[in-house]
């Protein structure tokens, strides 16, 4: 079955955003050596929360990281009611970091392999950073 992933729903993408950038991180713990269930779990929610998916996008944003496309499937993603917030965020937030799964599903479906990567080592390194200043 072939999909067409530009006409996918910005929910859809950010489905399979939220889990391949899950991957991608549970990747980057094991390497740095954590292993402790707990601890890799905690570890985890600091780059998986909305609040930092939230920052990183505005990062993003500033620097006009994203290319034209990417920035319109955010916005879609953004844009898109989801029926739910969880109750440990705000709705921004929720928001921001729903676009931001979406931008991850799309270039991921895409086979757009080198910028997915490109895509999720900055956030991967915009959350460390973010974690050693505070």
């Amino acid at each position: 079955m072939s999909i067409d992933v530009k006409q996918m729903k910005s929910l859809a993408l950010a489905y399979m955003g939220d889990a391949v950038y899950e991957v991608h991180v549970r990747h980057h713990l094991l390497e740095t050596g954590a292993v402790q269930p707990n601890q890799l779990h905690q570890s985890a929610i600091r780059f998986v929360s909305a609040k930092s998916q939230a920052a990183v996008v505005h990062n993003w944003m500033e620097k006009e990281f994203l290319s034209e496309e990417e920035k319109a499937v955010f916005r879609r993603g953004r844009n898109a009611k989801s029926g739910s917030i969880p109750k440990n965020t705000d709705v921004q937030a929720y928001r921001h970091s729903t676009g931001f799964e979406a931008v991850i599903g799309y270039l991921y479906l895409l086979g757009e392999t080198d910028r997915l990567t490109e895509v999720v080592e900055d956030a991967i390194r915009q959350v460390e950073e973010r974690s050693m200043s505070t």
